[in-house]
This record gives structure tokens, sequence and C-alpha cells, in this order.
């Protein structure tokens, strides 16, 4: 379950957002940085509980925490951009990693329904 390819992209994008964060200018690295570590983590943890989660309901609710979460992230990581917190490609980067996820997270959803 671990090594399955959603969750390979979601660790890769934890172990590149964190030390980007901790580098956010003061006033915002306990605001943003921390939200969007929190919405990095929580949609790491609701992907758990989906591939834990018997298929069904449980499952569809889950995967969909994981998509707010990941849309969550998406806001905060152009908030951080247009903050200028990042510059063009560190922004680009993440968005590609994000984007991954969310692909992976979509094939999932279609095959859950």
């Amino acid at each position: 379950m671990i090594e399955s390819p959603i969750f390979v992209k979601t660790y890769a994008l934890l172990l590149w957002l964190a030390p980007r964060t901790l580098k956010f200018a003061r006033e915002y690295r306990f605001t943003l940085a921390t939200r969007l570590q929190t919405n990095a983590f929580d949609l790491q943890r609701a992907l758990l509980v989906a591939a834990k989660a018997p298929a069904g309901d449980a499952r569809r609710a889950a995967l969909c925490e994981a998509d707010v979460e990941l849309a969550e992230l998406k806001l905060n990581w152009r908030l951080a951009h247009d903050l200028k917190l990042l510059d063009a490609r560190a922004f680009e980067h993440g968005t590609r990693l994000v984007d991954e996820v969310g692909r992976l997270l979509g094939g999932w959803q279609n095959k859950s329904k």
C-alpha cells in the first residue's frame, strides 16, 4: 500500500515542501507555512484512511476529504507564490508535485465510483 504511486508522490511532496516552508519570511512562517504543512500532512492521512477503509462509502468519504485537502493546499501554495514567498522555479516544481498527486487521486476516485 505505502509503495503505491500516490503514497510515493505524497511522501515526495512532503519531503520537498517541509524545508521550503521553513524558509518563509518570519511573519508567514507560523501561519501560511504551518497551514501548507498541515494541508499536506492531512492529505497524506486522508489517503491512508482511504487505503485502510473497506470499499464503499467510507473510502469515498476519505477520498473526498483528501480532495478537499489537496484543493486547499493548491490555494495556499498559490497564495505563497503571490506573496513572493517562493521563487518561480520552486513554485513550478511544487505545482508539478501537487498536480501529480491530484491526477493519481482523481484516478482513485474514479475507480472507487
